[in-house]
């Protein structure tokens, strides 16, 4: 039974992703349309019009292959090895300081994010 549940919220999740795509199309808007979808799925989730429970699942059994997506890009960065063997040294110490400046900026946001939790809470 949890298997139907997931590839129904995985179904949802494309869903909104085709919603954004056809919005895309539609408006001619300059924006991916995985992205429309994404800020479309996400305005219903913070109005409470789509509950989460409806997508837990499938989020977080898309998440657990995360890794996995990345390998396609990874391979084509092989393609353009001519690329690299001339600015390979320049383009290594940019990915690393790049890789540090988005860790502590997903961590500043993410502590920023888990102290204003509590503050929203008592308000509330």
């Amino acid at each position: 039974m949890k298997i139907i549940s997931i590839i129904l919220q995985l179904l949802a999740i494309t869903g909104f992703y085709l919603i954004g795509e056809a919005v895309q199309d539609f408006f001619n808007i300059p924006l991916p349309g995985s992205i429309i979808g994404f800020l479309l799925l996400f305005a219903a989730l913070m109005l409470k019009i789509y509950p989460l429970q409806w997508i837990d699942s499938g989020a977080h059994f898309l998440l657990a292959f995360l890794s996995l997506y990345f390998i396609p890009a990874t391979v084509g960065v092989v393609e353009y090895g001519e690329l690299f063997s001339g600015k390979g040294m320049l383009l290594i110490p940019i990915v690393i300081i790049s890789t540090f400046l988005t860790m502590a900026a997903a961590g500043w946001v993410s502590q920023y994010a888990a102290k204003a939790s509590p503050e929203r809470k008592e308000r509330s």
